[in-house]
This record gives structure tokens, sequence and C-alpha cells, in this order.
């Protein structure tokens, strides 16, 4: 990439992103300091009276965008970062679904969040109950070492964002979607990559050993279906892709940024994530509490290219797939 382009991101995000509590959102007001209103800096095209023009710039992404009239000469933010125009796109905040989570989207309850064997990609799961709680993620794919089979997802989804211990259960469906633990537990957590509240991130992701290889299967759910290849393909802006997860089925999207460094709400506390991929839903949401852990895959090649773990009202975030391969040192099966 541009290494302009970079410099200029990078920049932005010194200036504008900031750690610490920021103030409830309310249905009357909200902050417009920098400091508070942006939720991540990224690259992509600029968005000129609704579309995609050729222009290059930096992203800046808001919880709300008012007009200029609106707002002091001193808060607002600037038309360019060291000669690289900028764009300001409303993306509201980024979050992980709630531990309780993920409502369900029509009274007829979806094949996703029902009990399957073998399960598939695309399916519900989840660890058993914390602090009187249940919930439920998505199995995003059936990857190996070479030796074991494990179920790919996000770490806050299979391993409580790093409170629970290695040989936890998993079960097939999540609780939230009546899984029973005394029948249902069809996997246990082996590794969950780190995530660091005080530092920067680049992946959420753990995977959890199947207990008997027959319970599974590696083909995603419809219309996603068997990928073509065990390899991965680099997200590039512009990309067509798509996903099957717990609570919204399957999606379409666009990918809209590969270089994002946004903060996401976890619970308590706010994590800061860099190089991640930022997907524009092509009719209507991309994805919703619940989907965390689904695998997006490329619809042109139907390679990998993503793993799903956050959005907000607008955009739905994920990390680059080779990325989360290459830290828990495994490989998809197809």
């Amino acid at each position: 990439m541009d290494e302009r382009l970079l410099n200029a991101k990078h920049t932005a995000v010194q200036a504008y992103i900031r750690r610490g509590p920021r103030p409830a959102a309310s249905a009357m007001s909200f902050s417009i300091r920098p400091e508070q209103n942006v939720t991540g800096v990224g690259i992509g095209k600029r968005i000129v009276n609704g579309k995609q023009a050729d222009e290059d710039c930096v992203r800046l992404y808001v919880e709300k965008k008012v007009g200029l009239q609106s707002i002091p000469q001193g808060m607002r933010l600037p038309a360019s970062i060291m000669g690289v125009p900028t764009d300001v796109v409303e993306s509201g905040r980024f979050h992980i679904g709630p531990r309780t989570a993920a409502t369900k989207l029509a009274l007829a309850v979806p094949v996703e969040q029902t009990r399957l064997r073998p399960a598939p990609p695309g399916c519900s799961i989840g660890f058993g109950v914390v602090d009187g709680m249940i919930m439920a993620g998505t199995f995003g794919a059936l990857v190996t070492n070479g030796q074991n089979t494990f179920i790919l997802s996000n770490n806050h989804v299979l391993a409580n964002v790093d409170k629970l211990t290695a040989g936890s259960p998993i079960y097939q469906p999540g609780l939230l979607d009546n899984g029973n633990p005394n029948t249902d537990q069809i996997a246990a957590l082996t590794q969950a990559f780190p995530l660091n509240p005080s530092g920067t991130n680049q992946v959420d992701c753990a995977i959890a050993q199947v207990i008997i290889s027959t319970d599974v299967t590696p083909v995603p759910l419809p219309q996603v279906g068997q990928l073509s290849s065990a390899s991965t393909v680099s997200a590039a802006v512009g990309m067509g892709v798509e996903k099957v997860g717990r609570t919204t089925s399957y999606t379409q999207g666009t990918v809209t940024d590969v270089s994002a460094h946004v903060q996401v709400d976890y619970d308590n506390v706010t994590m800061d994530f860099d190089n991640i991929v930022v997907v524009n839903g092509s009719n209507g949401p991309f994805s919703a509490a619940g989907d965390s852990g689904s695998l997006i895959a490329d619809q042109a090649t139907k390679q990998g290219t993503a793993l799903l773990f956050a959005g907000s009202s607008q955009f739905t975030l994920a990390n680059k797939l080779e990325l989360v391969l290459g830290t828990l040192g495994v490989t998809l099966v197809i």
C-alpha cells in the first residue's frame, strides 16, 4: 500500500484514537470531541454524493456524523492529513455481541441455531454458563495442526475473553439456542490467543479440539458451501464476500477497508485493533450479534479471507484469515 497513505493513517491514529472511557450514548446527546467521537481510522476510496470515487483517502470513522455548522471550529476533523484527503464516515460504535446476545430474527428457529450432527461451519456454538449468563456465537471453520482437528472461532466466543481455561467445554448449539450441557458438548477449548486491553490487537481468535471426528463436517452451511481451496486469499477493497452465521444466516457484502484501526467495546473494556477488514452489507446488515466467529469467503474464488469478530450498526469488522491461521498454527480443512 502507498506509504503516503499509511503515514497519514498513522498520524490520524495518533491524533484521534484515545484509550479510556467514552461517554454513554444517549438519544438526546453525544460528544462531538474528536477523541470521543472517532471510533476508527482506515484507508479507502472517498464517497462522494453516495458513490465511490477513485480518490484514495484516510477514513475517519465516527460514532455520529454532524454537519459542520453544528461543530465549533476547534473540534472539526481536518479535510486532509499530510496532504491526503480525509472522508468522515458514520459507523456507530463497534462492539462484540453482548453475552446474552443474539436476538432471534424470526419466529421459526433457523437451522443455524439448531443441534446439527455433523455440525458445519456457520452454526451455533458457545461455552457454558458464566455468572448466570448464557451465549451463542458461530462455528467459523474446521482447522487442523496436522495431528488434531479443531473448531475455529473467536476468543470471545470460545474462551469468554480469556476468562476460560483449556479444556473448558464447547457446546453445539450454544446454550442460548437451547444447547444441553449434558448431551451437546462437541469440543474442548484448546488455545485462545490472548487479547490485550492496553495494547493494539490484530486478531480475536481461538480453537477448540473436536471430541468425536464424525460430529463435525468442514463444509459450511449453504449458500457458502464447500471452499475451493484450503489456501486463503487476501482481502481487497471492492472484493465481494459472503458468510453464513448463527444469527443472520447467509449474507453478502463488499470489503470497503483492509487496514482499519478501530476501537471495539468488549463488555466493560474497549480494545484497540489494527489491520482490520471492514465489510458493508449488500442488502441490509452483513452481520449481527451472534455471528461472531463466522468465516468470510471471497465470492469470486470461494476461498476464505477473513474471520468476523465485531461490528456496528453500519459495518462488520473481521480479522485477516491468514493472520488468524498463522497465529494459531493451523490450516483450513475443506
